[in-house]
């Protein structure tokens, strides 16, 4: 009996919480325009959330349909295309996995191009090339439209939260305009310079998480090898020099932190093959550039064998999984 009325309060609480979400968003929603949301992955889904938490009216597509299905029920309204969104609201953001996936969405038969309307604000946050991001600009330009993009940093968490960072590049004029909308999503939104800069940000800031994640994943190995008990070594390293976001925010470690993907099989989070095609985005304008990137380079050797060994879907973390698997072939 007990435990049937802790399983009641518990539910009541959950409708408790969605009413009182479903009464502020429709209060809000009143005075505030709409916004088009493409793309309800693990991050887009929670940025389209506390879109609506803000009181903004969201239009939704996604190509899978069943990632729509808890957005709808929290109030959006879900489209069949990135054009009908287009055709509906003149701010759109999308949150897509790789460059195709943006040209598509935008320049495609369905496409957001061939809708838009003169005037609207197109905001890309997914992580792509620099040169797509241009292209698009281009393309929406000839419609009567701006594009930004929007890349973010901050993982799933600060997603889910709000807290994201966001690296903006686009006309500067129309800055606080996307400052407006991406507050909503993130406490930190930075403009970088002209269109692909904020991508350039981007890439450089996952090259760099790679290559700590990697060290962090054969530091704690080594460490555990020795004789060292991991949430020790966590703890000693948090408060020395050796101390990154992946050793104190997101360990990957096993049995080290709670609510981080390394705590759940290494599901959910950033996915291996995202970041694997994060570090080859790198790699590509490295040498466009003639950049050295020695590190940057291994990471990406190191990840693009993890998607071979079965490790594509589970979180970039895993790396660590994978180095103790390798000690023992």
């Amino acid at each position: 009996m007990a435990v049937f009325f802790r399983g009641s309060q518990n539910l009541l609480q959950k409708l408790k919480n969605h009413v009182s979400f479903a009464n502020v968003s429709s209060r809000a929603m009143a005075s505030k325009t709409p916004v088009g949301f493409i793309g309800l992955g693990n991050m887009g889904s929670h940025m389209a959330k506390n879109l609506l938490k803000h009181g903004y009216p969201v239009f939704a597509s996604d190509i899978f349909p069943e990632s729509c299905k808890e957005i709808q029920d929290l109030g959006a309204q879900v489209l069949d295309s990135p054009a009908e969104v287009a055709d509906r609201a003149d701010r759109i953001i999308t949150m897509l996995p790789s460059s195709p996936n943006v040209i598509e969405v935008y320049t495609g038969l369905k496409g957001i191009l061939k809708k838009v309307k003169k005037g609207s604000l197109l905001i890309d946050s997914s992580t792509i090339d620099p040169s797509v991001s241009k292209e698009m600009a281009k393309e929406a330009e000839k419609m009567g439209a701006v594009f930004m993009d929007a890349p973010v940093s901050g993982g799933v968490g600060a997603a889910r939260s709000g807290k994201l960072t966001f690296m903006v590049g686009g006309v500067e004029e129309e800055f606080t305009a996307v400052q407006e909308l991406l507050t909503c999503m993130g406490t930190n939104v930075v403009y970088c310079g002209e269109v692909g800069t904020g991508q350039a940000a981007k890439i450089c800031n996952n090259m760099l998480l790679a290559i700590s994640m990697i060290g962090t994943a054969e530091t704690m190995n080594l460490g555990i090898r020795l004789g060292l008990d991991p949430k020790l070594l966590s703890k000693i390293l948090n408060m020395s020099s050796g101390r990154c976001w992946s050793s104190d925010t997101y360990n990957p470690v096993p049995g080290v932190m709670e609510g981080v993907p390394s705590a759940s099989n290494y599901q959910g989070g950033f996915g291996t093959t995202l970041m694997a095609k994060d570090l080859g985005l790198a790699q590509d304008t490295a040498t466009n550039t003639k950049t050295a990137i020695p590190l940057g380079s291994v990471s990406h050797q190191i990840y693009r064998v993890m998607c071979a060994r079965g490790y594509a879907q589970k979180d970039f973390s895993s790396v660590f999984q994978f180095l103790r698997e390798e000690e023992n072939q």
